[in-house]
Order: C-alpha cells, then structure tokens, then sequence
C-alpha cells in the first residue's frame, strides 16, 4: 500500500510539473497578446491606422489561443490525480492566466472604437500605462521560467516586482483619468478611453493576481 501511495505520488507530482509546463506556454501566448496590443497603441500614436488595425486582430488571435491552452490544461487538472487542494491552486492559477489575455482582448477592442487620435496628453499616458503592463507581463513570464526550474527565489522576487509595478499603474491610472477629465472630449470618446483607461489598470491587476498564485505554488513546494 505505501509503494502504490509513493507511485501515486510521484504521478501526481509530474502532473503538476506538466500543468507548469502548460503555464509556460500560455504565458508566452499571453505575452505575444500583450505585445500585440503595445504594437496597437504604437501603431495609433503614430497616426498608423491599418498598423493599428493588424495588430488588434493579432491580439484577438492571440486571446483564441491562449483560451485554447486553458480549456487543454482545465481538461487535465479535471482528469489528473492531484489532491483537491492542489488541484484547486492550480485550477485558479491557469483561470488567472487566461483572464489577462481575455481583458488585454477587451482594450484592444476599445482601442479599435476610438477612430480619431485622442489629445496628445491623453495619447501620451495610454502609452505610458501600456509599457507598464509590457514590463509586468514579462516579469510574470520570468517568474513561471523560475517556478518552472525550482527557482523559488527568482520567482518570488519576479512576484514583488509584479506588485510594484501595479502600484504604478494604480497611479498611472489616475494621471489617465485626469487627463481625461481635463479635455473637452465628445461623450462617445469620454466614454471609450475612460473604460480604456479601467481596462489598462486591469490588466495589471490580472497579471499582480496570477503572481500571487505563483507566491502560493511556490510556498508550498518548499
């Protein structure tokens, strides 16, 4: 009985590492997607129309396949024979995952609303907001890579960056919203950035919620 709990065991354990493995993947979906929406706003800030056009549809591309990874990895966690609690993590973690692909989606489209180039203050902080989620998207790709090789120490420190660079974009947020406020924009565009602006800040805020998974996964392998 102990060999069959310790053979349980170990297939349990290699499911885990394949999940991560998985992980691995989406977020480099992901990050493809978020890259793609960063070319969009480059695109529109340089009054590139049909280049902001193109790489929209590549971040709703990339939104499909990393949604198509998460129903992959769903599957084999509802098959697998990893305990509740750890299956339940994981669950959570590959759901966090998909969540900011589907919300960098949801500004791309708002972006696609938004015809006319906005003020050059309001362009310039929708820029600023998007190299913030480039920069906390590639720490959370770090951070899996780290998990992934047993690196509990750069995956951590990966996650604290996460949390510092969301702080930021809470208060680049804000400077968004001001200027938006500030400027006599028609209510339509009001309407549009003004979402947008949520939307940015929610990205982040995705990618601060799939590092604090990785903190737990991390603790609990130790």
């Amino acid at each position: 009985m102990k060999e069959i709990r310790n053979i349980l065991g170990w297939l349990a354990m290699e499911e885990e590492h394949s999940i991560i493995k998985d992980a691995l993947k989406h977020v480099e979906e992901t990050y493809k997607t978020v890259m793609s929406f960063s070319e969009a706003v480059h695109a529109f800030a340089q009054g590139d129309i049909n280049g902001k056009s193109v790489a929209i549809e590549k971040v709703r591309e990339g939104e499909h396949q990393a949604d198509l990874l998460r129903s992959k990895m769903v599957k084999e966690l509802s098959e697998g024979l990893l305990m509740p609690p750890d299956r339940e993590d994981l669950m959570h973690f590959v759901k966090t995952l998909d969540k900011i692909a589907d919300w960098t989606n949801g500004a791309a489209r708002l972006l696609g609303f938004i015809e006319e180039k906005p003020p050059e203050n309001i362009m310039k902080n929708i820029s600023s907001a998007t190299e913030i989620i480039s920069a906390s998207v590639s720490r959370l790709k770090e951070a899996i890579h780290a998990l992934s090789k047993s690196d509990l120490k750069t995956a951590l420190a990966d996650c604290e960056e996460i949390g510092r660079l969301e702080h930021e974009a809470d208060d680049q947020k804000k400077v968004l919203i001001g200027a938006i406020i500030h400027e006599k924009l028609e209510p339509t565009i009001l309407l549009l950035t003004y979402q947008l602006a949520e939307y940015l800040e929610g990205v982040t805020d995705k990618i601060e919620d799939a590092a604090d998974l990785i903190k737990v996964l991390a603790i609990k392998s130790k």
